[in-house]
């Protein structure tokens, strides 16, 4: 009743409709006051062209502490929702003022009603209004001339097509690691000119480092000591090399008689000349180490030229080498190169194993470790989750419905006498033994009176069928429940111990009924899940969320 309608029968009833009006003015302002509307929907436009779009708005005020679901696909029907719109936040004292938007279309002209929408708060359910919108044919103008058809062109495809480009990104990363480890570990890389002396024989390495010891500076600076510190490394290295493996460490008395037991044994052919020009160098190095003697420069280079032709000699005086000392030279090299190999081969796995791990801990921060780990490992219901979902329609009249993978027709589990009274249609996918399952089945009476069945009796049958199952210890709740269109049912829902693939062993799991009844018709939605499974629990609701319910009229 309006205040206009109120005010004239107060008029004429009692004469003192002013003061009436302000009562109930006052009333509903205070009414209006204290109330709250949490779920709001309005449209942009109420009339459009074929083809045009309207956006439909739902406003949300909400505790910050509310989790809310808005509708998701194709919810609209008979509309056609070409985009769904970023949620708009808008904080308000202690409240949130949540925006969600979506672009509808139709391409049929007529009268439409936007079926109203489901939106969840918490652990309530609120319904939008439905609305209704016009969609008007366009209008043309025969008063133009006529025009060729225009030629097609390529349209890209909506949906998320980005795929592509984490794919680059990841095979970019690939290749730069790739190319970081040839370039740094397996690359031959150029020698220094301290490798290449390093690679040359004890013999040519020992008369290059004369020929540089000539032209150093240390006679010019008369750095006497540093010279001949030089002159009997490099004379002791190569007969480390070539004859004696301690020259290097050895004293000078003990280098000198150990030349001349080699000598004595017909080990290495040396004169005693070269053995005594050799001891004579390295007892006057000592007394320029060790006692601060200065020789003269010229005395210096004549020693560092004995030096020079006695290395000569000694090459001279080695016996050849034998095959078998070949061979073990040969040996000794293909095994340096196999280990030089295996470590590259070492550590070119490490530095992957590093980076697989430290990439594995970077998502496990982001995304978690449980999905890090079934990403990697596989996840049955993950796979179903986030596979490409399938919306049909099942039955007659038809359960439309979203789910992971498409139903398959099964046989009605009824008897034959039962098939005289019944028509039964019932789709599935998995069973209870397996991680999730879905039966959607719909069951007409053939009698041509109404049955008045209440839904609470078709969810006890329902129970007991899955005991039957051997489904145990079921713990049942039931609640109201309403579909995106505005078809209500029951829905029962709990825990119970599942069989599994293991003989006489049972597994805990969840399940939910979803029940309605008109016109004879019993229709049912049957999901199943295992405990503790989050990816399960997430397509529960997505395909709750989408069923819809559809007349045979319809």
């Amino acid at each position: 009743m309006t205040i206009y309608e109120l005010k004239h029968i107060n008029k004429k009833k009692t004469g003192i409709g002013n003061r009436a009006l302000v009562i109930f003015s006052f009333f509903f302002f205070l009414f209006s006051l204290f109330s709250f509307s949490q779920v709001t929907s309005t449209t942009d436009v109420t009339s459009i062209e074929i083809g045009d779009q309207i956006t439909f708005n739902v406003h949300v005020e909400t505790d910050s502490t509310n989790l809310v679901v808005f509708p998701e696909g194709q919810t609209f029907t008979p509309l056609e929702m070409i985009e769904s719109y970023p949620i708009d936040t808008i904080k308000k004292q202690d409240k949130f003022n949540l925006i969600k938007k979506y672009g509808l279309t139709q391409f049929d002209s007529g009268t439409y009603t936007i079926p109203r929408q489901k939106i969840i708060i918490g652990d309530k359910t609120f319904f939008t209004d439905s609305l209704k919108v016009e969609v008007n044919n366009v209008v043309l103008d025969t008063t133009q001339g006529l025009y060729d058809i225009k030629p097609i062109i390529e349209v890209n495809k909506s949906g998320n097509n980005s795929w592509w480009k984490y794919l680059l990104l990841a095979l970019l990363i690939i290749g730069l690691i790739g190319f970081a480890l040839w370039w740094f570990i397996w690359r031959k890389k150029p020698l220094t000119e301290e490798e290449k002396i390093a690679l040359l024989p004890p013999y040519d390495r020992a008369k290059l480092a004369l020929k540089k010891l000539e032209k150093s500076h240390y006679l010019e600076h008369e750095d006497i000591k540093e010279y001949y510190s030089e002159l009997t490394f490099i004379i002791r290295q190569y007969l480390d090399e070539k004859v004696y493996d301690h020259a290097l460490e050895s004293t000078t008395d003990e280098l000198v008689n150990k030349l001349n037991v080699l000598k004595a044994a017909n080990q290495i052919d040396l004169s005693k000349e070269t053995i005594s020009n050799i001891e004579s160098i390295f007892k006057r190095a000592d007394l320029v180490k060790f006692a601060k003697s200065a020789p003269d420069i010229a005395l210096a280079e004549i020693d560092r030229d004995t030096i020079d032709v006695e290395i000569d000699h000694v090459r001279q005086a080695l016996p050849e080498p034998t095959e078998e000392e070949k061979l073990l030279d040969e040996q000794y090299r293909l095994e340096q190169e196999r280990k030089k190999k295996r470590k590259k081969i070492w550590l070119t796995v490490g530095i992957g194993l590093f980076l697989l791990l430290a990439t594995a801990v970077g998502f496990s921060f982001k995304f978690g470790f449980g999905y890090v780990k079934d990403t990697i490992i596989g996840h049955e219901s993950k796979e179903l989750l986030e596979g490409e979902w399938v919306t049909s329609e099942y039955g007659v009249p038809p359960i439309k419905i979203s789910t992971p993978k498409v139903l398959k027709r099964i046989a009605p589990p009824i008897s034959e006498e039962a098939k005289q009274k019944v028509d039964m249609n019932v789709f599935a996918y998995g069973s209870i033994i397996n991680r999730f399952s879905i039966v959607v089945s719909s069951t007409k009476m053939k009698s041509s009176d109404e049955i008045k069945i209440e839904l609470k009796q078709i969810a006890d049958q329902s129970i007991k069928m899955m005991g039957a199952q051997g489904v145990k210890n079921m713990i049942t709740k039931t609640e109201e429940f309403a579909t995106p269109n505005g078809v209500e049912g029951l829905k029962v829902y709990g825990t119970a111990d599942f069989p599994s693939l293991a003989k006489d062993k049972l597994e805990k799991g969840n399940y939910t009924i979803i029940i309605f009844y008109a016109n004879n018709t019993i229709q049912q939605v049957v999901l199943t899940w295992k405990e503790n499974d989050d990816y399960a629990n997430k397509i529960v609701k997505r395909i709750l969320n989408s069923v819809e319910l559809k007349n045979d009229e319809d």
